[in-house]
């Protein structure tokens, strides 16, 4: 990960701090296995995933699928300049699909950007369209990219708020209106261990999800007397194709003149930020926290950030 010019240092904690942003990650060893049987308790709800193409989004899918759910998922499909890293393609969307749809679920796949709020609308209208409702909302769309704020620009402080905080803005008023008159509904976000801190080259990062955590609790007591509840993750570093890859030894072991991924896992693993020793935690880890918070045992659960950090919230001010 860097800079919008692509050679910023990367920290330590920088790298940390990269979470919740899986645009780039691959399907995971558990996602290309055969699909478990699930217990079906999500049979017949259809969820909304933005950010479905990979990563995170596509692990949240595959594990609804496999419970009963029908999914709708979108991502941009293109490239946004200001961000280093490769960003998902329809390649990747197909991929999800094949997952979803070999896990038991139906699936519908689209190309939208939800900086744009028409597009948002596009995708609820889309979902209840072909389905009727939607009980599930996964605003997980999201990206990254480190840049001292002496030197970010206005592009790439912009991108990141209305990608993180816009878009999961966007997305959440365009479906609340469907699911407070049904008074059903579950909204689960993707914030960030960075929405609990303060992290060096990451100012546009950290704002854009610190917002969401606001945005989560607000609209939460909005909608508590309308049978939907509004929640959000903050996970710690997740083993992605954003963070593992060989751009990001390089930045994360500067000097090293053959940067490696064991090299980088065991940095990683030295981290004060995640005190049970691993380099980071899987996108599954993650989906079991999101599947709980759309559970009906999560029913008073609302307005929570909930954190999967491998320990690290272990250090926080209570």
């Amino acid at each position: 990960m860097a800079s919008d010019t692509g050679k910023t240092k990367l920290s330590r904690r920088g790298v940390l701090s990269a979470t919740g942003v899986l645009l780039g990650a691959a399907a995971s060893a558990a996602e290309a296995a055969p699909p478990a049987k699930g217990s079906g308790r999500y049979q017949g709800r259809v969820a909304v995933i933005t950010g479905g193409a990979r990563g995170m989004g596509r692990s949240h899918a595959v594990a609804l699928a496999r419970e009963g759910a029908t999914v709708v998922a979108c991502d941009i499909l293109e490239q946004i300049s200001t961000i280093s890293y490769p960003l998902a393609t329809q390649a990747d969307m197909d991929e999800t699909g094949r997952l979803v749809t070999a896990a038991g679920g139906q699936f519908v796949g689209i190309k939208a950007d939800v900086r744009d709020p028409k597009a948002a609308d596009a995708v609820v209208a889309r979902a209840l369209d072909q389905f009727g409702k939607i009980d599930f909302l996964l605003p997980n769309a999201g990206v990254y990219q480190t840049s001292p704020a002496a030197k970010m620009s206005d592009q790439l402080f912009d991108d990141m708020v209305r990608t993180n905080l816009y878009g999961v803005f966007h997305i959440i008023r365009a479906a609340l209106p469907a699911m407070t008159q049904r008074k059903a509904g579950r909204i689960v976000a993707t914030a960030s261990q960075a929405a609990r801190m303060g992290l060096a080259d990451t100012a546009g990062y950290a704002a854009s999800k610190w917002g969401v955590i606001g945005l989560i609790k607000s609209v939460a007591l909005d909608v508590a007397k309308q049978g939907v509840t509004v929640n959000c993750v903050c996970p710690t570093a997740v083993n992605t194709p954003l963070l593992n890859n060989p751009v990001a030894w390089a930045a994360a072991l500067p000097g090293d003149p053959a940067p490696t991924r064991e090299k980088f896992e065991a940095k990683m693993r030295l981290s004060p930020y995640a005190p049970q020793g691993v380099p980071w935690v899987e996108p599954e880890d993650v989906t079991a926290a999101v599947l709980f918070l759309l559970s009906d045992e999560a029913r008073y659960m609302t307005g929570m950030a909930v954190d999967v950090t491998a320990g690290g919230s272990a250090g926080y001010m209570a």
